[in-house]
């Protein structure tokens, strides 16, 4: 049984969660991560399986460290998402989040493009659920959007492996580099999945109007699943350096002046991928491993952070920073689990951010990129400024709001403790973590000059802060909606398409009078013709009849024999 896929477990657990009660759905809810990791932990390197489908060959299953890694990783996302919907009777979200993390893991563990491909396409068929589930007409929205983008994903990743297949008859899921059209519309595949500039709207515009549960499972798996694939197909790819840089800059500006909080870990989830994709440009042993790594500790410290503003948001029914404050006096314990989030977010010693970002700090240094290691250290002090300090300071300290709550249920902390656990735990104590990267390497992240230099960047940033607030010219919290390139589709297009429709109403209105006239012109004639008064509603004689029978029936004659 140990060549089965990873995600049958979760799938068959889909199935179970939506038609057993709710006591029942919970405990195989949290029975199948469990399960799943040890299965996953047992499967032995190299192994394979294939299967022919119409002289196709497939591979459902290809196990190596790199997809153990975030086999390993998607079952503890899953596990402690689980725990924190446990309080949910929403059957639909259950169903739901087990199918779209067991797409992740089918995805992982794909190797071939165009199983690849099908898990690719479930991950947005289910996530999208997710967003409906909130029931509001901005989820709605959001969640159509979010769809047809991730669908467009799919249809450039299955036209590029359609292509490749063409040229080498072949389906394998490997390295693929920047080497032509197919290897383009595959790039700008994952590209969109793994929130590129330009291309990254979908995330900020879905993510922050799903369930706050549903958001928790959403920061796991599908940006970390395009990583991944990157990792597989396009590590040591230049340009990738360049992006990665872009998408660690771009978003702490919005995220400074963004008012709904989960908004801003959207913005601030960009940012930490733009590490990732880095490390997988520079494609070095240290580079990569620290890439990897940091998606690691990515889901578990963004989960934690999610985790805390939707019990807020359970709890207070309110998600804007200006509506808050004040809350650490009625939710103390929600307090601290979301600095500790904060703390491994913003890379403090000790905990888990520190131990992976540094390593792609590092890595830019080795490989000559002394510009683009300013742009991750501006980036490093600024998600301090607005992950790090914001969102615990808004939510919590702010001002008072007046809000007086009681802490969120057992399960919600529970699921946030485990994430803080092991934040704290793989700071302290990397090498756990180390040991299941894909290349060897020697590291130490405790390096006297790395603490000092990131404790003094961390200093300069929250004395920036501080001086912003006290100086009154931090930007406001507005009751606003910011939007940055998803203006071409929201605002835009809709204007274009209203204009259009306007210069072409006189065109229609004329068009329409044609129509009218014509339609009357018809109907006159048919009533003419087969009206109660007209030409064949006429009695015809009888003798008529014989005779035009009879010039037919000559005719016919005269046909035959001519």
């Amino acid at each position: 049984m140990t060549d089965l896929p990873p995600f049958l477990l979760f799938y068959a657990a889909a199935i179970g969660a939506a038609i057993l009660p709710h006591k029942a759905r919970g405990l195989i809810m949290l029975l199948v991560p469990i399960a799943g990791a040890f299965a996953v932990l047992q499967l032995p390197d190299g192994l394979s399986v294939q299967l022919t489908l119409m002289s196709i060959t497939l591979e459902p299953l290809r196990v190596d460290q790199l997809s153990r890694l975030f086999g390993i990783l998607f079952h503890i996302g899953a596990f402690i998402g689980i725990v924190f919907s446990l309080h949910s009777k929403d059957r639909s979200q259950h169903v739901a989040a087990l199918l779209y993390a067991g797409s992740a893991l089918g995805a992982v563990f794909a190797g071939d493009l165009l199983t690849l491909f099908l898990f690719w396409e479930m991950l947005a068929l289910t996530s999208v659920f997710l967003i409906f589930a909130r029931r509001t007409e901005r989820a709605y929205g959001a969640g159509i959007r979010y769809l047809v983008i991730q669908v467009i994903s799919g249809v450039l990743l299955l036209a590029g492996a359609l292509m490749i297949y063409h040229q080498s008859g072949s389906l394998s899921f490997g390295h693929i580099g920047l080497n032509g059209a197919a290897s383009v519309l595959i790039f700008i595949a994952f590209g969109i999945k793994c929130a590129f500039p330009l291309l990254h709207n979908w995330l900020t515009d879905a993510y922050p109007e799903a369930t706050p549960t549903g958001t928790v499972f959403l920061s796991a798996f599908t940006t970390k699943v395009a990583v991944y694939a990157l990792a597989r197909s396009f590590a040591g790819t230049e340009i990738l350096v360049y992006i990665g840089a872009t998408m660690t800059c771009f978003p702490i500006f919005y995220a400074v002046i963004e008012n709904d909080l989960r908004r801003v870990l959207a913005y601030s989830m960009i940012n930490q991928i733009g590490f990732m994709v880095v490390g997988i440009g520079l494609g070095t042993a240290l580079a990569m491993n620290g890439a990897i790594a940091h998606a690691f500790n990515d889901v578990i410290f963004k989960g934690l952070l999610m985790m805390s503003m939707g019990a807020v948001l359970h709890m207070t029914g309110r998600m804007n920073g200006s509506d808050l404050g004040g809350l650490y006096k009625s939710m103390p314990i929600t307090t601290t689990l979301c600095i500790v989030g904060a703390a491994s977010i913003s890379a403090f010693p000790l905990f888990s951010g520190f131990v992976s970002k540094s390593m792609v700090m590092v890595a830019v240094l080795e490989e000559g990129h002394p510009v683009v290691w300013l742009m991750l250290l501006f980036a490093s002090a600024g998600v301090f400024h607005h992950a790090g300090i914001k969102i615990p300071f808004f939510a919590f300290f702010a001002h008072d709001s007046g809000i007086r709550t009681t802490e969120p249920p057992l399960n919600m902390l529970v699921a946030m403790g485990i994430a803080a656990i092991l934040c704290v735990a793989i700071g302290v104590y990397p090498w756990v973590l180390y040991d299941l990267l894909p290349f060897e390497m020697e590291y130490s992240p405790f390096d006297g000059s790395h603490i000092i230099a990131q404790i003094q960047l961390l200093v300069f940033s929250a004395a920036a802060f501080a001086w912003l607030k006290v100086a009154n010219i931090y930007p406001p919290e507005l009751h606003s909606t910011n939007i940055d390139i998803e203006w071409l589709y929201r605002r835009l297009a809709p204007k274009w398409i209203r204009s259009i429709v306007e210069t072409m109403k006189p065109a229609q209105e004329s068009l329409s009078q044609v129509r009218q006239k014509a339609g009357k012109g018809m109907m006159r004639w048919i009533l003419h013709h087969y009206g109660p008064e007209g030409t064949l509603a006429r009695a015809w004689p009888t003798g008529s009849m014989v005779l035009w029978v009879a010039i037919l029936l000559g005719a016919s004659l005269i046909l035959y024999y001519a």
